[in-house]
């Protein structure tokens, strides 16, 4: 075998494959993925499965290699070493695919460290047996010492990858976890709302996969958020992105855990929405609450059952080609829990939303325990084949077009513990007589339903034994806080002058601004009344104010005048591949880039260069008066985006002949500077031109206080201005 023609090739191509590897390794910091490239690194978590189980296989039959019955056996030797050399081969791929998933946003520290090293030197233990195996000196130490040795590798750079896509100590969890808290000892934000952050979020958003730049391994990391803002705002629930993402529908790309992951249950949604309204204190203990405030009893529940207990089933499994068969694009069936027979159906999509579809889970109808109809087009008729669902204890109906007569096709359904109503229609009159039908009912949250505080409290009266969650309702004595303004024009690119266009969705807002730097307030700024008329580049910070209502938080809106545009436009030298905008247009057409630098392409504004000088020529058909040049730019200085060393404007009327108008250098941020989107440029004498030429050259080395210093700063820019 080891002379055969394919063995030969295999070990030509494994011979090859250190080079390449090594090359990558050495190179790896300056490692630009283009994106046709990126689905090949993505394949890592799905291939590297395969040298694992080829490797484990061959280590088996390699450590009895040596006993009387095998050591002749031909067949025996050539498959284990044909197994090494296919699991050598696909563990160096693996390497490959690994290095450049690893230049994604999002990946880094200790994990990533131990399983990059540990996965290189998996593949290189595993080529080292395959070349060493055939000598005259290995004999049955070696080749046990070895198996060992490789198993436990393997093992090893298996807990570090688990680490990087399941969240910190991922293996040894279940072994690790902590007895139930006593009530009297247990702190709301360490033993409730940490636990379900680790337990949903924390995979993605840990120091070793920092998706977002959002980090909620700890109090700090939380508190202060991620690229997108902070993740609360306390006391309001409402306004807060942790329970906003939480609340989108499952199919929306911002809806948080995303789709495929498990996701929040009613209770755990709730105690965070009601730890956020209690001012999201890391230090409150549970018992310092009153106790009849909404989370105290909630925490309360959920520490009761926080034992070891998990819930049992005594119905058989549904059959995996039926579940396949049933999961599509606007329904996904999940199991509820590990190791569990029950399952969880979430419908998702509007528009493909019919009765009939309930009706076609009937070959699981025994398996379900949660249904999820929440935003679908529900009607009260539909409800009689939900009434199917033997085992079902929860029902989500939230913002659907039932009504309280609808839910008596739900009485006498023994399983259902928990009914979600909220966002629909409801009367009061006929609702508890609906609910009592329910037998064993435990749960059923009715906020935004069309009921009075007084209709919730009487509910409540009625339902004994049940309880009913009607969430925040304004009583005058907790003013929610306003929305910031919004600009409404178009763009914030103009030409000569332009119209601020300021408003407010809700009604009866007051809106004043500032113009000079200052933050507006109710008292003193100017009230904004639709006549603000901007003639050159201007920064207006804006506050909404109204009467029984705290004001919002400031709003910045930069308007730019750019008063010339060229007729055309070429660049001179090519831009950096992953910001490549549209290109020499994108400077001039009036589209500004996101706070993100790394958008969907779609979306992507950002111009870039890094590994050389951005060169632009314009060309005017009629000669213009320049006296003016600014760049808009982005300043990110811990992923490495620095302002321009330098920017040189170069202007003509004959081509070619070019003359130096200006030359600046921008200031070098410091260390800790803020993610801005300044503006740049320099003022000149008048001069007349018809061809202008741009050379901005990026940072030569980063400052040797950034973990990536002396190397070239990436250099971003989205828009320019000639006036």
């Amino acid at each position: 075998m080891k002379n055969s023609k394919l063995t030969g090739i295999l070990e030509q191509v494994l011979l090859a494959s250190f080079f390449f590897v090594g090359f990558l390794l050495v190179f790896e910091s300056e490692l630009k993925i283009p994106l046709f490239l990126q689905p090949f690194g993505r394949l890592h978590t799905l291939l590297l499965h395969f040298p694992i189980v080829l490797l484990l296989l061959a280590m088996f039959m390699e450590f009895f290699r040596f006993q009387a019955n095998l050591e002749e056996n031909k067949t025996y030797l050539q498959i284990t070493q044909l197994l090494i050399l296919v699991g050598a081969l696909s563990s160096g791929i693996t390497v490959m695919m690994g290095i450049f998933l690893a230049k994604e946003p999002g990946y880094g520290g200790g994990d990533l460290y131990w399983h990059r090293w540990l996965g290189v030197g998996t593949y290189l233990f595993a080529s080292l047996i395959y070349w060493i195996r055939s000598r005259s000196w290995y004999q049955v130490t070696w080749a046990k010492c070895m198996s060992i040795s490789m198993a436990l590798m393997l093992a090893l750079v298996g807990h570090f990858g688990g680490n990087l896509t399941h969240g910190g100590n991922f293996v040894l969890e279940p072994l690790m976890k902590n007895q139930a808290v006593p009530l009297e000892e247990a702190v709301v934000f360490q033993d409730l709302v940490q636990p379900i952050l680790e337990k949903k979020c924390v995979a993605c958003h840990n120091p070793d996969k920092i998706k977002g730049e959002l980090l909620l391994t700890d109090a700090k990391s939380i508190a202060k958020g991620g690229k997108t803002g902070p993740l609360f705002v306390a006391g309001k629930p409402e306004l807060s992105l942790l329970i906003q993402r939480a609340h989108l529908s499952i199919d929306d790309k911002k809806h948080m855990p995303p789709i495929g992951k498990p996701q929040l249950s009613d209770d755990e949604l709730q105690l965070l929405s009601w730890w956020v309204k209690e001012k999201a204190s890391f230090t409150k203990k549970v018992v310092d609450l009153a106790s009849t405030d909404s989370l105290r009893i909630l925490s309360t529940k959920l520490l009761a059952s926080s034992g070891p207990k998990e819930e049992e089933f005594d119905f058989q499994e549904a059959d995996e080609k039926t579940i396949q068969k049933l999961s599509n694009e606007y329904r996904t069936i999940m199991l509820f829990a590990k190791d569990s027979p029950a399952l969880s159906v979430n419908f998702f999509n509007k528009a493909q939303y019919k009765a009939p579809k309930l009706e076609e889970l009937k070959e699981i109808k025994e398996q379900i325990v949660t249904l999820s109809l929440a935003k679908m087009p529900v009607q009260n008729a539909d409800l009689a084949f939900v009434k199917i669902f033997e085992h079902l204890h929860t029902l989500n109906l939230n913002f659907t077009d039932i009504s309280e007569v609808g839910l008596k096709e739900l009485a006498g359904m023994k399983e259902l513990m928990v009914l979600s109503i909220s966002g629909t229609k409801l009367k009061a009159a006929g609702l508890a007589s609906a609910l009592k039908a329910i037998p064993n009912l435990k749960k059923v949250y009715v906020w935004d339903a069309g009921l009075s505080r007084e209709d919730i409290q009487i509910l409540q009266k009625q339902l004994k034994g049940i309880q009913v969650v009607g969430g925040f309702q304004d009583d005058g004595s907790n003013p929610l806080k306003l929305n910031p303004p919004q600009v409404k024009n178009p763009s914030t690119i103009f030409d000569e002058y332009i119209e601020a266009q300021l408003g407010h969705p809700i009604k009866g807002v007051e809106i004043r601004y500032t113009t000079d730097g200052s933050i507006p307030d109710s008292a003193k700024s100017s009230i904004f009344a639709g006549n603000l008329r901007l003639n050159q580049n201007t920064s207006i910070r804006a506050r909404a104010f109204k009467p029984g209502w705290i004001g919002s938080e400031e709003a910045i809106f930069d308007f730019y005048r750019g008063h010339f545009r060229p007729d055309s436009a070429v660049l001179l030298t090519p831009l950096n591949r992953v910001h490549q905008a549209a290109g020499a247009k994108t400077f001039f057409d009036g589209r500004l880039g996101s706070f993100n630098a790394n958008s969907p392409a779609w979306a992507n504004n950002w111009a870039g260069v890094r590994n050389n000088d951005l060169v632009l020529v314009t060309m005017f058909k009629q000669a213009i008066t320049l006296s003016s040049v600014e760049l808009r730019i982005m300043v990110e200085t811990q992923t490495g985006i620095f302002p321009p060393e330098s920017v040189e404007v170069w202007g003509a009327t004959i081509e070619n002949q070019w003359k130096l108008m200006a030359k600046f250098k921008p200031a070098i941020p410091k260390e800790n500077f803020p993610h801005t989107l300044p503006l740049i440029g320099t003022r000149f004498k008048p001069s007349t031109v018809k061809y202008i030429k741009i050379v901005a050259k990026p940072l030569e080395k980063i400052p040797g206080w950034h973990p990536s210093k002396d190397k070239r700063a990436l250099f971003l820019v989205d828009e320019m201005f000639f006036n």
